[in-house]
């Protein structure tokens, strides 16, 4: 029997696919619990067209997610940290100063768990940092930490 899966099941398939499975399991455990429907012929239709609304959806996103990237590109951002007198910088730079100097700088809300810095950054200077964007959309901005 095929059915359409409403959730993403274990070892079965995620949400919005088309899988065959024995009539019994369907029946008495996918349908009931809501995890899938039967794959009729208006059902059919209308995953296929949820699927074409999910890839427009993923394609404006994804312009969204390259314009962000070409801004993050132009220039570094810049970082202010506490110094002492021979450069050291008191304590480090993290992700969340990055995302509020992202936000300042640039305009752009970024969550600061995606962004991860490459090296330790403990004096002032140029460092790099990553941002995952998610569905495999990840790039490398430059940020400078400048003194207070």
């Amino acid at each position: 029997m095929q059915v359409i899966l409403i959730q993403d099941v274990d070892n079965l398939g995620g949400s919005s696919e088309l899988v065959t499975v024995k009539n019994g399991y369907a029946r008495n455990y996918l349908i009931p619990q809501k995890f899938a429907i039967e794959a009729t012929p208006s059902n059919l239709k209308q995953l296929e067209e949820k699927l074409k609304v999910k890839a427009k959806k993923e394609a404006a996103m994804l312009a969204e997610i390259n314009k962000v990237i070409g801004k993050l590109k132009e220039s570094a951002v810049k970082v202010g940290a506490k110094t002492g007198t021979s450069g050291k910088i008191f304590g480090s730079v993290t992700s969340l100063q990055i995302a509020r100097a992202i936000r300042d700088q640039k305009g752009y809300e970024i969550d600061r768990k995606r962004i991860s810095i490459v090296d330790e950054v403990k004096e002032l200077g140029t460092y790099k940092a990553s941002i995952d964007f998610g569905n495999g959309n990840v790039t490398e901005m430059e940020f400078e930490v400048i003194g207070e």
